[in-house]
């Protein structure tokens, strides 16, 4: 079971300034590309910081007169790399409480950008898509079940598992992976076992 990569997402071409760009010239950028942000690079193109709308905003409110991106910047940047799984890159998000994050290769060098709308794409991943991989990936390949033994059904992102596995123990399992496959938004659980392998809860 592979999670897509920011690779897969990211756009790969990141509109960027460096530190004495204006604010003038930052704010043109943004309405020129339609984006809400801007990398701010140094001469060898690593990422120091980045300016966003919302920095523009609140600088100009506060009257600061801060008129380049290396003034207006937050810094230090928060990076991403190419080969990180899309759920890591979102958990960084999440944590550094940004919305997108430029992404780096090896040498830290500005290679693309990740935002939220990317990972958006995520969800639309068509249902189809989403079956074969929860049969192929989850209960074939990891698990090791036969697919004959679980009907796998996906409406809007959604899956619906029935069927009967051996061991109650499996059940957790298959939920919790079905629940990491890219796309879905839900699992319901409709499955009955043979054998409950389970600990018996004890009474007060």
């Amino acid at each position: 079971m592979r999670h897509r990569s920011v690779a897969d997402l990211m756009t790969p071409t990141a509109v960027s300034v460096v530190p004495g760009t204006t604010f003038k010239e930052i704010a043109r950028l943004l309405d020129e590309f339609g984006i809400t942000a801007v990398c701010v690079v140094d001469e060898s193109n690593r990422p120091l910081g980045v300016v966003s709308e919302a920095d523009l905003v609140r600088r100009r409110a506060a009257g600061a007169g801060l008129d380049t991106a290396g003034a207006l910047m937050s810094s230090p940047a928060v990076v991403a790399r190419p080969e990180w799984s899309v759920v890591r890159a979102a958990r960084v998000m999440d944590r550094a409480r940004v919305k997108r994050l430029p992404v780096v290769d090896a040498g830290g060098r500005l290679v693309g950008v990740l935002s939220r709308s990317d990972l958006v794409q995520l969800f639309l991943r068509r249902d189809r898509a989403i079956q074969e991989e929860v049969v192929e990936d989850v209960v074939t390949r990891t698990l090791g079940l036969s697919p004959s033994a679980l009907s796998v059904e996906v409406v809007d992102g959604r899956v619906t598992l029935s069927g009967t596995v051996r061991r109650r123990s499996l059940v957790p399992v298959l939920l919790r992976l079905c629940n990491s496959v890219d796309g879905v938004v839900g699992v319901v659980d409709r499955l009955t076992y043979e054998d409950d392998d389970l600990p018996k809860e004890e009474g007060p």
